[in-house]
């Protein structure tokens, strides 16, 4: 516990009295030049337009002036909905600076959702950036008076009043600033480090949004604490594809950068991702799950589609070679000279070329989170040479908790706490939580609140984990989401799919059968991997829905579910499955911007499938 302790001290000490306010100040000053976002909001030779850390800061001052001009008062909340773009990020520090709590909303909420964030976080400035943002806000536009202006982007005038473009704003903020400069630099010198920094209304996967409050100080610990844990020092390259309602993507394209001063490429559209790895090449990249899987599923399906047996076996070979070094480089274990000079061998000839066609050869941190991550597609990212760090956390404990990094790494687990983090088991095995980084609470909220955080100070983070020997953490599930079958059977479903979506076939994987007798799944295919593995087994490539009822690529899924099965016990294994005609995404409803699965919304979907596949009865 002393070292748990001593550990913290260290942390505070390095962030102690640190604002927004101060810490853009000091970036500013220290990398002005420097460049600090791009976008893909221009064209040009490159076709991205870029900000230096000097222009953040001065693009966010005048418009925090503006936002004084209209009325902003201490502690009010401004409203944003927009993707990732340079706009996004200067509305978010303006807000700060003007003593303002920004809270980003989700694109995809809609209508509905967002009346209960606007009914619930009481905007007084409210910023969109499309007609589509205009449309879902419409209804609290014309209920809410006391939303003083609103700021659209590239969305068409709307008739109100208090609407003003962007452009307009940005022109005159100069002249704002002139105007409020002395009251501008007052409201910077009040903000204080247990003030709240941003407001997060989490996705979910059932039930409705809670506002998650984190403090300045919140966030710098996580920054600092993180950075420490990942050996991250200095600016980075990285790219920002999550919604900054999301706060992973906050940590790694705001504040990071912000205390660091790193660049950070925006893209509005995750679809671009494997283009803009491509090009940006970053030196640090995060994935969710399904990303890094996405990956995997399009190095896989193109070495099934390799027709020279030689290369393919010396691709294999390779891989198995990186596997092994990796492996050797958890804590624990040593790395000989004999495997090191073989790593280095197929590294060169064959590991770095294929991260280079991915846009990941010069990366380097690679980390995870947001779901486990299947220990298969660890060993397989592995044996790309890539070290890909699963860490733990939650919106309520400022991302991170836990982490893996280069002295702290061991495959299958979510890493040891972060420096000054406590973390224990319960007695049923949940995951909890204490330090620097805990909410202070939910919005609004104190029924909420407390059932987060008891009188200890320790956050029940709903997850069930398990601990190794030397203190590694393993999640096993959601709490929630633990199905228990009609025998009284306790069965984690994230364990079963991700066995079923180790074929590159399978893109998403859904188990059912609480309550039931025995377990059946919702499967689809994957849209990229799943043409190219069809060709292969001589099926003309078609439409998803057309491969889903071809023989063929049905008995390769039914042999890939036998797979699975035979890696589980009898009353985890799949009895039955139908494989849907389309992929799911967030914007069917499936999934959520993080692109977990949202269990409630795909069990209510498919109800009638889910019925079919249990013969129409209980089961």
């Amino acid at each position: 516990m002393s070292d748990i302790l001593d550990q913290r001290l260290s942390v505070e000490a390095e962030i102690e009295g640190l604002t927004l306010v101060g810490v853009l100040d000091r970036t500013a000053r220290e990398h002005g030049d420097d460049p600090a976002y791009s976008d893909r909001r221009t064209a040009g030779s490159t076709g991205w337009r870029t900000v230096t850390w000097a222009e953040v800061r001065a693009r966010a001052r005048e418009l925090a002036a503006s936002f004084l001009e209209a009325g902003l008062e201490p502690g009010d909340v401004v409203a944003i909905m927009c993707s990732n773009r340079i706009e996004h990020v200067v509305a978010d520090l303006a807000v700060v600076l003007a003593g303002g709590i920004p809270v980003s909303v989700y694109n995809t909420f809609s209508p509905e959702q967002v009346a209960y964030v606007a009914g619930h976080a009481a905007p007084r400035i409210v910023v969109l950036e499309t007609d589509s943002h205009v449309l879902r806000w419409s209804r609290v536009l014309s209920e809410r008076p006391e939303i003083r202006r609103i700021v659209v982007i590239d969305a068409a005038p709307v008739a109100d009043g208090r609407t003003v473009a962007w452009s307009e704003l940005a022109a005159g903020g100069a002249a704002a600033l002139s105007r409020h400069r002395d009251a501008l630099a007052a409201r910077g010198r009040a903000v204080r480090p247990d003030d709240p920094i941003t407001i997060l209304y989490t996705s979910g996967t059932t039930g409705a949004p809670k506002g998650v409050v984190l403090t300045h100080r919140n966030i710098w610990y996580e920054a600092v604490a993180s950075a420490r844990t990942a050996h991250l020092n200095g600016a980075g390259v990285s790219v920002s594809y999550l919604q900054f309602a999301h706060i992973a993507e906050r940590i790694l394209g705001m504040y990071l950068p912000q205390l660091q001063g790193g660049h950070v490429h925006l893209i509005d559209d995750p679809s671009q991702l494997a283009a803009v790895l491509r090009e940006v090449r970053p030196t640090r990249f995060f994935g969710v799950p399904r990303v890094w899987e996405k990956i995997r599923a399009g190095v896989t399906a193109k070495l099934a589609a390799e027709p020279d047996e030689a290369r393919r076996s010396a691709v294999e070979q390779a891989l198995a070679v990186g596997l092994s070094y990796v492996e050797s480089t958890q804590t624990g274990r040593t790395t000989s000279p004999e495997l090191r000079a073989r790593f280095d061998a197929v590294d060169g000839a064959v590991l770095r070329p294929l991260r280079a066609a991915l846009g990941l050869d010069r990366v380097e941190w690679a980390a995870t989170a947001a779901a486990p991550m299947p220990a298969d597609l660890a060993r397989f990212l592995a044996g790309l040479g890539l070290r890909v760090y699963d860490v733990y956390g939650m919106t309520e404990t400022t991302s991170a908790a836990t982490a893996c990094g280069p002295d702290s790494f061991r495959l299958g687990t979510v890493g040891r706490p972060h420096p000054g983090i406590e973390l224990r088991l319960a007695e049923d095995g949940e995951i909890l939580v204490r330090g620097p980084i805990t909410t202070p609470g939910y919005h609004k909220a104190p029924a909420a609140t407390a059932g987060l955080l008891d009188s200890g100070g320790w956050v029940h983070t709903g997850d069930l984990g398990a601990l190794d020997e030397d203190g590694f953490l393993r999640v096993v599930d959601r709490k929630s989401e633990i199905i228990i079958t009609s025998s009284g059977k306790n069965i984690a479903p994230s364990n079963i799919e991700n066995g079923l979506m180790e074929s590159p076939l399978i893109g998403h994987a859904m188990v059912v059968g609480d309550g039931r007798s025995y377990v059946v799944a919702l499967l689809t295919l994957d849209g990229e991997a799943a043409p190219v593995l069809a060709a292969r087994l001589g099926v003309a490539a078609g439409t998803l829905a057309e491969l889903a009822e071809h023989p063929r690529i049905q008995v390769a899924v039914a042999e890939a579910v036998e797979a699975a099965n035979a890696r589980f016990s009898r009353p985890e294994q799949v009895k039955a499955f139908e494989l849907l005609p389309h992929e799911w995404t967030v914007g069917s409803g499936e999934l959520t911007p993080t692109l977990k699965l949202r269990r409630r919304i795909v069990v209510g979907k498919y109800a009638d499938t889910i019925d079919r596949l249990y013969g129409g009865g209980a089961a």
